[in-house]
């Protein structure tokens, strides 16, 4: 732990050519969630907790920068970094269905799922009938 703090002074990027990709949408993802956590934060000072807005809007912004700046040194620390570059390799090796094989695809699992709900109507209906006819449980 004491590592990701002393990275956190550091400015440079980690293996800057590699896992570029990956790296910026980790980053993108992560600053999106601490800007609107901290947007939600603004809100909640000003509207339920009574704070001056103009205060309400400072110490979040403050905030949310300190929150990407964590967010980019995370993404530039070297074990998670080089963790996202094996991510982006391996994604690169991935082979990606056509189109068409993808609707194909899409249809099976839609009509499995469908037939599936019919059986499972069926069973409950017939277990319906035996419980409530038969048996008089129900």
């Amino acid at each position: 732990m004491n590592a990701f703090f002393q990275e956190l002074l550091h400015a440079g990027i980690y293996k800057r050519s590699q896992g570029r990709i990956t790296r910026q949408v980790t980053w993108a993802a992560l600053a999106g969630a601490v800007a609107l956590g901290f947007w939600r934060l603004s809100l909640t000072m000003a509207e339920q907790w009574g704070w001056e807005r103009s205060l309400a809007l400072v110490i979040p912004t403050v905030l949310a920068v300190l929150g990407c700046w964590i967010a980019f040194r995370l993404v530039n620390f070297p074990p998670f970094a080089d963790f996202l570059i094996a991510v982006e390799a391996e994604m690169n090796k991935v082979s990606w269905p056509t189109r068409g094989e993808l609707v194909r695809s899409s249809l099976v699992v839609l009509f499995t799922i469908f037939a599936l709900a019919v059986v499972l109507f069926g069973f409950d209906a017939l277990w319906n009938a035996v419980f409530r006819d038969v048996l008089r449980i129900l």
